[in-house]
């Protein structure tokens, strides 16, 4: 069963690096401006995508000005948000996302875009939206399910991919 999750892992991996390729770029451009400037790249994930924001902030290797987002930060014009959630119609993400248009401050998202997606989510609110590409769980069940669905660990591939890209972009400035 491992073997068999590791396979559609590397397979979904794949896919994402194939086409989710410039929205990477898009996203660690517009993340760097903080990194290079004068402001914080905050993290909010919803449930599970709390685990990007820990990565960032405690990791072994975290990213160059980054901070968890929470209700009582004050949000600067330098600033740059990371909002990650499971779906991009998620209730929690998308009122985060209000927040941030409403002040002005630009923000990348990473969320799955379902078929039945409603006109307000994080893929049409987003200056740049990253899509997971995680419908439904990689592997079938013998009751004809599918099961494992790794979130956050596709998110966490995402967000590996943005900051070695940020860092790319550190470097040259």
């Amino acid at each position: 069963m491992l073997k068999m999750f590791s396979t559609q892992l590397t397979g979904l991996f794949n896919r994402l690096q194939e086409k989710e390729e410039f929205s990477i770029e898009d996203g660690a451009r517009l993340l760097a401006q903080a990194a290079a400037g004068e402001g914080t790249v905050y993290i909010f994930g919803t449930k599970e995508m709390q685990a990007v924001a820990l990565e960032a902030v405690y990791g072994e290797e975290p990213l160059q000005s980054a901070a968890i987002f929470t209700d009582d930060v004050e949000l600067e014009a330098a600033d740059r948000v990371l909002v990650i959630s499971r779906y991009a119609d998620d209730e929690e993400a998308v009122g985060v996302a209000r927040e941030l248009h409403e002040k002005g401050i630009p923000f990348v998202a990473i969320s799955t875009v379902r078929a039945e997606n409603e006109a307000v989510s994080l893929e049409t609110m987003a200056d740049v939206h990253i899509d997971l590409r995680l419908t439904k769980g990689l592997m079938p069940d013998e009751m004809g399910n599918r099961i494992g669905y790794p979130a956050s660990i596709v998110a966490l591939y995402i967000y590996f991919g943005l900051k070695f890209t940020i860092e790319e972009i550190l470097e040259e400035y």
